[in-house]
């Protein structure tokens, strides 16, 4: 294939060449590592009320001394680690469309129409299939980093971080103060906290409720009145999840697009450093997390607690595992050949469809419509179901893109960016 360029934007010049075979089978290996990781970490919100996510005390089904045991593991390795890894790949992915539009002529507006349709997917997808959704606030946030694409690839890194280091100690201090004010004698300790505390259980309360009315709304089977709720009760949470994200999304995205350029995907940086500081960041923030997941148990798995581990304590040994994963698994990647290496790949390619496919089908095991499964498993077999939708996005994504171009939603969210039919079968 004859080699293009980008045109030159304050040192971005990057080769569109054989190179991109390298880079774009790397992608596919990791992204489908994180799809199927990202239900992994989902799979308990599809099944059981929101808050049981993080509170244990909020399953339906009660929780066992070896469900917690499963909550610390998964804790460890699962939270916010997969959803952080694919963000960094969906900011890579933002610097390779870009690559191959601007060697086509084209200019960010392509990419601006892009994130707007994938905004629309996210508003569908939140409102009237699971509330989880990470596709508006990757849309948004996505289009605040194409106004810095242009910006050099250090300093995109650097902005990154320091966006992120923003970010843990915003949480971070506010996840303490809620849990000093709930869960400790602190909150017994002036009235400004004592009415914190007030309002936090208030708080507390509200949400617990309104799982329980989520349980009732899905087991019954009444759509309508699920969707009724939530456009009712759960619009304005799209603006919190914003902010909350704000300041690791796009951050995330930053640093993806800064080691995209770097050559991490490609063997643009030395694999023995990587090697080395990818176990580094595994390993240290692995143990950091384990230590917090320890403490929440000896806690007692309290309601704030749980929250200040997963949105606050959390954000600094999350982020050394997120940066030691994506710097192993890139390594990893060309050589991940064999049956089960391809098929992750595969599924990497498709990994749009089997995001959003994968809320379609637990609608259809959890909802009262279909199987009506919704809070009678607990988190044991909750992995289950887990263990069997993995299997089905392995088995169908490599079939398929055998025989087609794209994806299902990959080639209607490419049609619908281009404006045009592109060709589906091979």
């Amino acid at each position: 294939m004859a080699s293009a360029a980008t045109p030159d934007t304050e040192g971005l010049v990057v080769p569109v060449s054989a190179t991109n075979g390298k880079r774009l089978a790397s992608l596919d290996f990791i992204r489908g590592f994180a799809v199927l990781g990202i239900l992994a970490a989902n799979i308990v919100a599809f099944g059981q009320p929101f808050a049981a996510y993080m509170y244990p005390a909020a399953f339906t089904t009660g929780h066992s001394p070896a469900e917690d045991w499963m909550w610390v593991a998964q804790f460890v390795i699962i939270d916010n680690k997969m959803r952080g890894l694919f963000t960094l790949l969906f900011g890579a992915g933002m610097a390779l469309f870009m690559e191959k539009a601007w060697a086509r002529g084209s200019t960010r507006w392509l990419q601006a129409r892009r994130l707007a349709w994938l905004g629309l997917f996210g508003l569908v997808h939140y409102f009237l299939i699971w509330r989880g959704d990470i596709l508006f606030s990757y849309a948004m946030c996505g289009l605040l980093a194409l106004l810095l694409l242009r910006m050099s690839a250090k300093w995109q890194l650097r902005l990154g971080l320091l966006g992120y280091a923003a970010g843990a100690v915003l949480w971070g201090g506010m996840m303490t103060m809620m849990h000093l004010a709930a869960d400790t004698p602190a909150g017994d300790k002036g009235q400004a906290l004592a009415e914190m505390r007030t309002e936090l259980e208030a708080g507390k309360r509200e949400s617990l409720a309104d799982g329980e009315l989520q349980t009732e709304l899905i087991s019954s089977g009444d759509y309508g009145a699920y969707v009724s709720h939530m456009f009712g009760e759960h619009a304005g949470d799209l603006g919190f999840f914003i902010i909350l994200w704000l300041f690791e999304t796009l951050p995330l995205m930053l640093v993806g697009m800064a080691i995209y350029r770097m050559g991490l995907f490609s063997g643009g940086m030395d694999s023995g450093r990587m090697r080395r500081w990818g176990w580094i960041g595994l390993i240290a923030g692995g143990l950091c997390s384990l230590l917090i997941a320890l403490w929440v148990r000896d806690e007692g798995f309290t309601y704030y607690g749980t929250q200040a581990a997963m949105v606050g304590f959390s954000y600094v040994p999350r982020l050394a595992m997120i940066m030691g994963l994506i710097a192993l698994l890139a390594l990893w990647a060309p050589r991940a050949t064999g049956w089960l290496g391809q098929r992750i790949s595969y599924a990497g390619r498709a990994a749009f469809t089997n995001y959003l496919g994968t809320s379609i089908v637990m609608m259809l095991v959890f909802h009262g419509w279909g199987l009506g499964l919704f809070g009678q498993l607990g988190r044991t077999e909750l992995y289950g179901v887990m263990l069997v939708t993995w299997a089905l996005m392995l088995a169908w994504s490599k079939p398929w893109l055998e025989r087609f171009r794209y994806g299902p939603l990959e080639w209607l969210w490419r049609c619908l960016t281009y404006g045009r039919i592109f060709p589906l079968r091979r």
